[in-house]
């Protein structure tokens, strides 16, 4: 795992080699074991590297092919390089590990290359004779990459602060990718915070000359599924476990110890289960365990341990630990978000335990409809057709969304008069923090438009049509909180300390599986009963039919007391801003304080991300 920047165009070499040093210099906490660097004839490439496979100096980037005409600068890992080197018979391989495959892989396919790559990737090889930039992103997304092209140069990199480090770029927040970030707490891909700064789309790939740019897509989570197609339930269960089984022994690949996230619950548990019995070594598992009874999880985490006999480790904190992180973590954000505290807390605890690669059990809520509001989806679905006929809707309502939160229900049900409840105009509410109402209150911004989350949805709508109704709000969540806010917190809080975090739940080959299933197999009788089965008798019950817990950390309560001070200068320092109304978000900030009218944390916590982000990167509105 490492961190990649590079730069082609400007005339003079000199300048383009200071500007990707000062890029990849920033990139630095990602890859703490080595740097390369690389500058002729108009293109400059960097390297920060963890390592993982082959271990060796020869294996440092940036990496050349056996000729020097090809360049390469690598972050991930391509988990299947052994099969794909098999079939390299005459390229002279120096190194051990996948990066020199996939460099002989493109020299020899092309792109065609990246259709037999499996794993999470973010790469840009140079192609000498070309003059010819080729970068391209794995298919979910897993590894991040960001561009900026300008008059006369072209830059790219794995973090939007590598970017800003180049000098070239002007700090100045991209107005209105902020919508979607106040709408959904996150910022929607292509777009980044900074003006002129977007990301490469999963699935995508771009190809760079001078006086050219050409973008390809070459693989979306929509094309795949097909309602109906799989009829036989104890095949799907038997394919199901094939395909997990086959996506944990493949991030099982490393030349360093491997550990694994282990809270206890089915997603993790199934991750190590599945380690356990296919591994030739004892798992290494981490827990965060707490004195409070109320979010402590490790007494069912030790369950997992025992059965499956693990190298178990328990990490005790206090929850006041998380309180005393809070600025060190949003210091770590590359890009404002809502979430991703405890990714960050999490990571650095176990990192400090000597691990630096770990299996997570993250996705499974996403695939195995484990979120209430999978069910919610179909309920609405089946009773969209009564609503026409004057359904008695309030009351029928109230029945079929009780379980979710206030707010949500609200503004679900102001839908179903004058909606036909499809997934893009359900969805962004589900995940909605702040209404274009609000929005318009507390912000300049013209929030009387839909963001890109919402416009790409409902562009969507007809691919979308041709999944099952579970598997619509599977790709929903995928190309919106997964994507924009579960993927990219994962990376950047644990590559913030330089851990390596692998997801078999977001292996491409299980994913593609999933979304053919029907509702009848998915829809789940208990938690991820489909998962939980299509497993059996690997996991306890004792561990399926728990209550979830999680982390239920006291944001509220630390916002109006150890916090408010922090939460304070922040809101008050993004008030100065004209993007902001400051009246209005005083106003709200007052109302949370005192209770005088509702106001969710999270609303208040939005402002107080974004105006720290601002300052620490000295952005200007």
């Amino acid at each position: 795992m490492c961190g990649i920047a590079g730069a082609f165009g400007f005339d003079s070499p000199v300048s383009k080699g200071d500007i990707v040093l000062k890029m990849t210099d920033a990139l630095s906490h990602r890859g703490p074991d080595a740097d390369g660097f690389y500058h002729e004839n108009g293109v400059s490439l960097g390297h920060r590297r963890l390592s993982i496979i082959d271990l060796s100096d020869t294996a440092n980037q940036p990496l050349f092919d056996s000729s020097g005409n090809y360049v390469i600068v690598f972050n991930g890992e391509i988990y299947n390089f052994k099969d794909i080197k098999a079939d390299l018979h005459d390229y002279p391989f120096k190194t051990n590990g996948d990066t020199e495959v996939l460099l002989a892989a493109y020299i020899k396919w092309g792109q065609d290359c990246i259709s037999k790559l499996k794993g999470m990737f973010a790469f840009a090889i140079w192609n000498k004779a070309e003059g010819e930039l080729f970068i391209c992103r794995d298919r979910m997304g897993v590894k991040p990459l960001y561009f900026y092209e300008g008059n006369d140069i072209f830059l790219f990199s794995s973090e939007v602060r590598s970017l800003l480090a180049s000098g070239v770029i002007p700090r100045r927040i991209d107005r209105d990718a902020l919508l979607d970030y106040f709408s959904f707490q996150s910022f929607s891909c292509p777009d980044s915070p900074i003006m002129g700064v977007k990301q490469l789309e999963p699935g995508s790939y771009l190809r760079v000359k001078v006086g050219k740019k050409e973008k390809g897509v070459y693989w979306r989570l929509y094309d795949h599924g097909g309602s109906g197609s799989l009829q036989d339930e104890s095949a799907i269960k038997k394919e199901i476990k094939r395909l997990l089984t086959n996506a944990v022994e493949r991030r099982l690949v490393s030349d360093v110890p491997i550990g694994a996230f282990l809270s206890g619950g089915i997603d993790s548990s199934a991750v190590v289960g599945l380690m356990a019995e296919v591994s030739s070594s004892r798992p290494h598992t981490f827990n965060i365990s707490f004195a409070e009874r109320a979010f402590d999880e490790s007494k069912y985490a030790e369950t997992v341990a025992k059965k499956f006999g693990t190298v178990h480790n328990t990490i005790r904190l206090n929850p006041d630990v998380f309180l005393m992180e809070v600025e060190n973590a949003l210091s770590a954000m590359d890009t404002p978000s809502a979430d991703g505290v405890n990714t960050y807390v999490v990571s650095k605890a176990i990192r400090k335990a000597g691990i630096s690669v770990a299996l997570s059990g993250v996705g499974g809520d996403e695939l195995f409809a484990g979120y209430p509001f999978f069910k919610t989806f179909l309920k609405l679905q089946s009773f969209s057709g009564l609503f026409e006929r004057s359904f008695p809707l309030r009351k029928a309502s109230e029945s079929l969304l009780r379980g979710i939160s206030n707010v949500k229900f609200q503004r679900i049900l102001a839908l179903m008069p004058k909606s036909d409840l499809a997934i893009e105009k359900v969805y962004p509410e589900f995940r909605r923090i702040l209404t274009r109402s609000e929005i318009s209150r507390l912000t300049s911004l013209t929030a009387d438009q839909k963001g890109t989350l919402e416009s790409g949805l409902i562009s969507l709508r007809q691919e979308f049509s041709r999944l099952p109704k579970l598997s619509q709000v599977t790709a929903a969540e995928y190309l919106g909180y997964t994507q924009n806010t579960l993927l990219k917190d994962t990376d950047q809080m644990s590559m913030a300390v330089s851990l390596e975090v692998r997801e078999p739940f977001f292996d491409h080959d299980l994913i593609e599986y999933l979304l053919m299933v029907p509702d009848k197999f998915k829809n789940p009788s208990y938690p991820k009963s489909l998962l939980v089965e299509s497993l059996k008798p690997l996991l306890p019950d004792s561990i399926v039919h728990r209550r979830k817990q999680g982390f239920l950390f006291p944001w509220e309560f630390w916002l109006r007391n150890q916090l408010r001070d922090f939460a304070e200068e922040n809101i008050m320092m993004l008030g100065e801003s004209s993007m902001v109304n400051s009246d209005a978000v005083v106003g709200m900030w007052n109302n949370f304080l005192s209770r005088r009218r509702p106001v969710r944390w999270t609303e208040v916590w939005l402002f107080v991300v974004l105006g720290y982000w601002m300052k620490k990167n000295d952005i200007t509105g």
